[in-house]
């Protein structure tokens, strides 16, 4: 799932070396943490959040798929 979050993201922002994910996995939920290159974190969030809220959605349904719960944190 980490590098499903790696492939859209670098195909998104204009310094695709810099997107780093780690993955922070629980017993239940799994949290993605997002770190781009400061000038691509408007990219990845979006016009109002928009982008940032569909990347969360087809993260949170792959993951259902698996029967598991993830979360993608976007950091500065």
């Amino acid at each position: 799932m980490k590098d499903f979050v790696v492939f859209i993201v670098e195909h998104l922002v204009d310094n695709p070396d810099q997107v780093d994910v780690t993955e922070i996995v629980g017993t239940r939920t799994t949290v993605y943490e997002l770190r781009v290159a400061q000038g691509d974190l408007g990219k990845v969030i979006g016009k109002q959040g928009q982008t940032a809220k569909s990347i969360r959605t087809i993260l949170s349904a792959a993951a259902a798929r698996q029967g598991k719960r993830a979360v993608l944190e976007i950091l500065e």
